[in-house]
């Protein structure tokens, strides 16, 4: 392979469908992002932005394994359904990909929740504001883990120990409490409901919108969940995603994770950090790289905890973009997030 093509290979999986997107042209382009979720069209288009100095060849590359992809798959509207669940089930195992499809489901019949997703976190905020408790919880597990953050961290004090309490608690949402959710949203209900339960919520989801709040939200938070629900706290904490996971990366996730970040956010970072993560981090460096930064974190002086604790924050939220793109997986305690 040349170097062109191995870099077209090296690129994120955001960045190919950036630059396959682009060949098509603008209108073609824009077919394609009409079937595509809020989230994937954001991740997309910021790729776009970024995108620069990319070579004839890359172009081609790229072409190139779209269509040894395509070649593979099903013919187009044929089983698609059926498709899609026997490569979920493969992927992810029985039952995550029933919990995946069932979101797919729930995307399908509920216009005015799948709506939410495209709003600003602040208007959304001040939608679901005077909403009992238990209808913000299902808002914030049907949406995407950082809006979801995005959107407690402006709801008031008083009411984000409750919801996010709530959204641990969620064991499943009947389709009528959806009905009567985009009744609230969009004044209609769109789609015939089933008689299946879907798969809202749980801890897990918790600890996912918790990952994405600031370090001072993320304490006050817990602290008074705690006092509310030990167990149920001790469930949460469990489940978060925190600085000192990164010793579960393999050394090929962590190389991408530290091609990502900073040198400065990761001193800062690191000024906090554990031995051990050090030394996997120092070991998946070049070896000049790594005594430069050595030396640069014995030279540097105090730092307050919040600049450190901010700083991994901002390393993990990179590792789960990292994660959500497929370039790399990381876990925890047993779990992977993906």
């Amino acid at each position: 392979m040349s170097e062109r093509g191995a870099k077209a290979a090296a690129r994120s999986g955001a960045e190919r469908a950036a630059i396959l997107l682009l060949t098509l042209g603008e209108q073609e382009a824009a077919q394609v992002l009409k079937h595509m979720g809020a989230k994937e069209v954001q991740r997309i288009g910021a790729a776009m932005a970024q995108l620069s100095n990319v070579s004839r060849e890359e172009v081609h590359s790229v072409i190139a394994e779209f269509t040894a992809s395509v070649e593979t798959q099903t013919s187009v509207g044929i089983g698609a359904d059926e498709f899609l669940r026997k490569v979920l089930v493969d992927a992810l195992g029985p039952g995550k990909a029933e919990s995946v499809i069932d979101r797919i489901n729930i995307g399908r019949n509920s216009k005015g929740l799948e709506a939410l997703k495209w709003m600003d976190s602040r208007a959304v905020a001040e939608l679901i504001r005077q909403e009992h408790p238990q209808i913000i919880a299902i808002v914030l597990a049907y949406l995407e883990a950082d809006q979801a953050a995005e959107v407690l961290s402006m709801l008031p004090d008083s009411v984000r120990p409750e919801v996010i309490a709530r959204v641990a608690l969620l064991d499943g949402v009947q389709p009528t409490a959806l009905s009567e959710l985009d009744d609230i949203i969009e004044k209609q209900f769109a789609g015939k409901s089933t008689s299946k339960t879907s798969v809202l919520g749980g801890a897990k989801a918790a600890a996912n919108i918790i990952n994405f709040l600031e370090p001072s939200q993320e304490s006050a938070l817990m602290e008074q969940v705690a006092k509310n629900d030990g167990a149920l706290a001790a469930r949460i904490e469990e489940l978060v995603f925190v600085f000192d996971n990164l010793l579960d990366l393999d050394d090929r996730s962590m190389q991408e994770l530290l091609r990502q970040v900073s040198s400065d956010q990761l001193l800062i970072a690191l000024k906090g950090a554990d031995e051990v993560l050090k030394e996997k981090m120092f070991k998946n460096m070049s070896q000049r790289a790594a005594e430069m930064l050595k030396d640069d974190l014995e030279a540097k002086g105090p730092v307050r905890l919040s600049e450190v604790e901010a700083a991994q924050k901002e390393i993990l939220k990179e590792a789960r973009k990292l994660a959500e793109a497929g370039t790399i997986t990381i876990g925890g305690k047993g779990e992977q997030y993906v």
